[in-house]
């Protein structure tokens, strides 16, 4: 399982302390090695080596997982991309050195590996993306054990520094009232039945069908529509949200459903299929909101936990910082030029 190792340098559970294993979807060709010219090894970390090879390695699967071709990248842009996976590299060793002794328990390790493995369709999958990405039993579980020594070890030095008080939150929210302003909204649940983008009009038709067999259900026959959405709509994750779409502006969606959505009152049904762009939808308005602001009261949650996050962040960078500061680390990349002076009279 190759990580890109972000989880402490600013971009995924630096705010959420949420371990993140990646598993390559589809591994492609690995591009040609370009570090010949660097140093091996690229650096030592309290007396253990960094590997040229390493930093290459996890260099590609930067570039994979992102959809870049190291073709696109000019030298310079391909070094300061060697710079920050290094970086990323040196923080996962210090961070993985101060929590190696944290304890796991069985059962936490046993549901992490079970969450993970929750998100391939099955567990043949699973394992065709480990053996892919050069992964063991062993290893992977290995590798989660030591993920989650590190999010425990983390929230550990961070204690309560992320707390926020209900009088910050209130402040933030009356200093940025305009930020919680919203058009027209429309909440709305639908049952999909999906048309191919190159259907025949026969497929079509047949789609129809059966989109209006479901709008019967709901509407003569009366049946509960996110019963029914859970068991026939073709939208991912239908069976398990029963259609619900939420709360939406008129510009969210596309033209076709939101001029039937926001031209329909709260509890109605469409009167028949709307056809988009992908395919049949029964649209059923749930609530609407007239333009506004939205009050304190049904905002707080997320002020507060956007304001913790961002605390989150500061203090997890400070962790690192001061990890940094007192470890022996020997970077031997060429350093990043200087930035340019700013013109005479700025």
């Amino acid at each position: 399982m190759k990580q890109h190792l972000r989880r402490f340098a600013g971009l995924l559970t630096v705010a959420t302390f949420a371990p993140m294993v990646v598993l390559a979807a589809d591994k492609p060709a690995a591009p040609a090695d370009n570090t010949a010219d660097l140093p091996d090894p690229v650096a030592i970390v309290e007396g253990e080596k960094i590997s040229r090879a390493d930093l290459q390695e996890t260099f590609n699967n930067a570039l994979a997982s992102s959809g870049i071709s190291p073709d696109d990248l000019t030298p310079e842009q391909k070094m300061d991309g060697y710079r920050e996976i290094l970086d990323e590299l040196i923080v996962d060793k210090l961070i993985s050195r101060k929590a190696s002794s944290v304890e796991i328990k069985d059962a936490d390790l046993e549901a992490e590996i079970t969450r993970v493995k929750s998100q391939f369709p099955n567990e043949d999958v699973f394992k065709a993306e480990m053996a892919k990405a050069g992964e063991t039993e062993s290893s992977f579980r290995d590798t989660v054990k030591r993920m989650l020594q590190q999010q425990k070890w983390m929230e550990e030095q961070v204690g309560d520094k992320a707390s926020v008080a209900d009088a910050d939150v209130k402040k933030f929210y009356d200093e940025n009232k305009k930020e919680f302003e919203h058009p027209e909204l429309v909440r709305a649940s639908h049952i999909l039945i999906l048309v191919p983008e190159d259907a025949t009009d026969e497929t079509v038709a047949e789609k129809k069908k059966a989109a209006e067999a479901a709008l019967a259900r709901v509407t003569t026959k009366k049946e509960d529509f996110t019963a029914v959405a859970k068991e026939v709509s073709e939208e991912p994750g239908a069976a398990q949200s029963g259609g619900d779409l939420n709360f939406f502006p008129k510009d969210r969606m596309v033209p076709e459903f939101a001029n039937a959505a926001f031209g329909m009152k709260k509890d109605e049904i469409s009167k028949e299929p709307v056809r988009t762009k992908f395919g049949w939808h029964i649209i059923k308005v749930t609530d609407r909101k007239d333009a506004g602001t939205m009050p304190f009261d049904e905002v707080k949650g997320q002020v507060s936990s956007y304001l913790q996050g961002s605390k989150r962040r500061d203090a997890v960078r400070g962790v690192i910082d001061s990890v940094r500061a007192d470890a022996k680390v020997d970077n031997k990349l060429p350093a990043a030029p200087a930035a340019p002076a700013p013109p005479a009279g700025n």
